[in-house]
């Protein structure tokens, strides 16, 4: 398992190009949590880097990550990995039970909720965007309304993290890639 095999798997199942930017900031704020806990950092971005891989082909969440994690498991990833894919989706059920678990989900829905606030900046450039004004946007229920705060709420609770350090872990992991990005 390693980083140059993810890329071509994602890229294999992925050609749209804001999925694969989500990915990458997905696989930057999993390597930031893995550092913070001192765990396994490549293997965390890997997880981050392919967690939604399938969903271009497979948008139905009655099957997204569901496939992913079949197609993981006959490439032979590892367990762990495998379903820490396929319980991100929550509409299959499944207990989010490692810190890998609970860390993909917490940083899923930011991620993306990031990139909006992100895009409704004059310049549109993450190193603009700061704790407070993701905040701010998160109480607008009208704004970038797909995107669950209940869940982020929840992954920054399961990850027993204050929301205003969630936010900035995910941020700053963001900040850090923002070329890669183009915000």
């Amino acid at each position: 398992m390693d980083r140059k095999q993810a890329l071509q798997l994602l890229k294999e199942y992925t050609t749209n190009a804001n999925l694969i930017n989500h990915s990458l900031a997905v696989e930057a704020a999993m390597g930031a949590y893995a550092e913070k806990f001192g765990e396994d950092v490549e293997k965390w971005k890997i997880v981050g880097l392919i967690h939604d891989f399938d969903y271009e082909k497979y948008p139905d969440m009655a099957v997204h990550a569901q496939k992913g994690a079949e197609i993981l498991k006959e490439q032979g990833y590892p367990e762990d990995v495998v379903y820490a894919v396929h319980c991100h989706n929550e509409y299959h059920g499944l207990p989010r039970k490692s810190l890998l678990d609970k860390t993909l989900f917490a940083v899923d829905e930011l991620c993306g909720f990031i990139v909006a606030v992100t895009l409704v900046r004059p310049n549109k450039s993450l190193a603009e965007v700061k704790v407070k004004s993701v905040k701010k946007k998160m109480k607008d229920k009208a704004f970038a309304r797909q995107v669950s705060r209940e869940d982020i709420r929840n992954g920054a609770e399961e990850l027993g993290v204050e929301p205003d350090e969630h936010i900035q872990t995910v941020l700053s992991a963001m900040q850090s890639i923002s070329a890669d990005l183009g915000l």
